[in-house]
């Protein structure tokens, strides 16, 4: 299909907050809360962020006039995109979409932000950039064949969402089709993500999503300047789709763009794990509020996982039933079920608490990963997951679950993620602080500007 570049540029240069549904708009807010209480969380506790603003220190990107959330410095527009990014990734609990197997929200939120301060844009056009972004880089990760992505080694959250951190900040800045569609080809030249990251747990798997939006941010204001990008950028013959896939479907791209929207599919997490291991952490929860097995009485447990998600949790075994790192821990099947079989929980927390408690990884060590055919038959419209333990009496207690929760056929309530933002903002903004910023991003379409944004994000208790 030709011309596919074009009029996705098209849709995304022309598109008007006023024919967005009332339904998408309000998604769009709570996936900018989503990732604002992340970022502010993660500046204060990821251990890969120290680094990350180190290093923009060394080179003198950070004064600048670009602020990021939870951060009272200035840093120059690609370094506040880049720690921003990579913040928003840091702990494995921004959103997903099912069918494009990647999170959406954590490169094209963070290079809105900073296109948004580049223009000098309000809250309103800020939202018309994310509704944008996270569209295009949702329908790009459907069309791409994600499969065949993923067997080839790649990340689709960086290598899709350097187009969407392209489509939001161009929108922002308020580039022209013809300009949208040159910064897609720039785009393209930087398009990155590699899945090496889990072999020892690296810390790139952040940076290259904080990579993405810097490159998106780049590339659209690269063509505000009038810069040549490559044309047929996601179709051409050594275009996006032919050389990271080999299943891809360009006309996927723009299949009843504008009247179905992907992100309305897009889910919410309630745990900071890989969403391959959600349905099973939900099963494990359920199992003990059923049951409440000791886990001294736990004689073994499999997790039942399709194959996508065993290749992602549950292989290789020993490696995944003794992770080393939080990486490899949000990474393991066996780590998240001992932790809800035992508590009943997973937490952010839980990574500092129990990943070296001996009575987990003693438990871990009889949790075995297997390929479960029911599982398979949901994939990959849903990625469920089952687990059976059995006891050291020999009682036997299984639970399936088909839909994980935040999925939207299993929704997590506003009241329930305003929930997860307070557990993530409290500590830094305190009640009140917690409260004004999510009432703020609840009314982002009535603001002037993003100066009260970043103020409000700024710690009050404890932060940096």
């Amino acid at each position: 299909m030709q011309d596919v570049t074009a009029q996705v540029a098209a849709w995304a240069a022309g598109l008007s907050l006023d024919a967005v549904p009332a339904s998408v708009v309000a998604k769009a807010k709570l996936l900018l809360a989503d990732i604002t209480g992340i970022a502010l969380l993660t500046r204060q506790e990821s251990e890969s962020t120290p680094s990350l603003v180190g290093a923009l220190r060394a080179l003198e990107l950070d004064r600048g006039r670009f602020r990021c959330i939870g951060d009272p410095a200035g840093y120059a527009a690609p370094a506040a995109a880049l720690l921003t990014g990579a913040m928003a990734h840091s702990i494995d609990f921004d959103d997903t979409h099912v069918a494009a197997l990647h999170h959406p929200s954590a490169p094209v939120i963070p290079a809105a932000l900073v296109a948004a301060q580049v223009a000098g844009a309000s809250g309103r056009e800020l939202l018309a950039g994310i509704v944008v972004g996270v569209e295009v880089m949702c329908r790009i990760g459907v069309a791409l064949g994600p499969g065949s992505h993923y067997g080839k080694g790649f990340y689709a959250t960086p290598t899709c969402g350097a187009f969407g951190a392209t489509a939001a900040a161009a929108r922002v800045l308020g580039l022209s089709a013809t300009q949208v569609e040159h910064a897609f080809g720039t785009a393209l030249s930087e398009t990155s993500g590699s899945g090496q990251f889990h072999v020892n747990g690296a810390w790139t798997k952040r940076f290259q999503v904080g990579h993405a939006a810097a490159c998106g941010l780049t590339a659209a204001a690269l063509a505000q300047a009038g810069f040549t990008g490559a044309s047929e950028a996601l179709e051409g013959a050594s275009g996006f789709y032919r050389l990271y896939s080999n299943e891809a479907r360009p006309e996927r791209t723009v299949q009843d763009l504008g009247q179905q929207w992907e992100i309305a599919r897009i889910g919410f997490k309630p745990y900071p794990a890989c969403r391959g291991m959600h349905a099973a952490v939900d099963a494990a929860l359920a199992l003990y509020v059923r049951h409440q097995v000791p886990s001294a009485e736990i004689a073994s447990a499999t997790v039942g996982l399709c194959r996508q998600s065993l290749d992602l949790v549950g292989w290789p075994e020993d490696r995944k039933q003794q992770p080393t790192s939080v990486i490899e821990a949000q990474f393991s099947a066996p780590f998240g079920v001992a932790v809800g079989l035992r508590h009943g929980r997973l937490g952010w927390s839980d990574y500092a608490t129990e990943l070296c408690d001996p009575t987990i990884r003693a438990l871990m060590s009889r949790i075995h990963s297997v390929h479960d055919a029911d599982v398979e038959a949901l994939f990959p419209s849903q990625v469920a997951g089952r687990v059976t333990i059995t006891t050291q009496s020999g009682q036997s207690f299984s639970e399936l679950v088909p839909i994980p929760r935040g999925e939207p056929e299993n929704p997590l309530s506003e009241a329930e993620l305003r929930a997860k933002f307070d557990g993530l903002v409290l500590p830094y903004l305190g009640s009140d602080g917690a409260t004004a910023l999510f009432a703020w991003i609840l009314d982002l379409e009535h603001q002037p500007g993003l100066d009260t944004f970043f103020d409000l994000a700024l710690p009050r208790i404890g932060g940096t």
